[in-house]
């Protein structure tokens, strides 16, 4: 219970910046003498944008896009360590029956986790493909 309250916070800490809007891009020039430097009027510098930190991602559909990528970049790279420790597992039997069944189990369901894996990937990329209107 206590995991689960800890990750609405801590995906509610993420997501409420994108909540506020970009409002939270623009400052207010407060000092007198910036205009005077500047030769621009009160109402010429009154405000200033900020460039987007996060780069090229400007929607909520573009930051879950990218966090499900990494996700599942992280996720295929430990399929990719079961495969070899399954593989390991197996070529170490030196004909133990029990050793070699464990190796092609692991084998077995780090197949199956890729499978997994490849078809989350292409149903989120539909599904974050229709809510961009692409």
């Amino acid at each position: 219970m206590k995991i689960k309250i800890f990750i609405v916070f801590i995906l509610f800490l993420f997501l409420m910046p994108m909540l506020v809007g970009n409002n939270y891009c623009l400052a207010e020039a407060r000092d007198s003498e910036d205009y005077e430097l500047t030769g621009e009027t009160p109402d010429a510098a009154r405000t200033v944008t900020l460039d987007n930190p996060l780069g090229g991602i400007n929607t909520a559909q573009d930051l879950i896009g990218q966090i499900v990528n990494a996700i599942l970049g992280v996720v295929g790279s430990l399929a990719l360590l079961m495969f070899v420790y399954g593989g390991l597992t197996w070529m170490t039997a030196a004909g133990n029956e029990e050793k070699i069944k464990k190796g092609k189990g692991i084998l077995m369901w780090a197949t199956i986790g890729l499978v997994v894996i490849f078809t989350s990937y292409a149903v989120l990329n539909f599904i974050i493909g229709i809510l961009q209107g692409s």
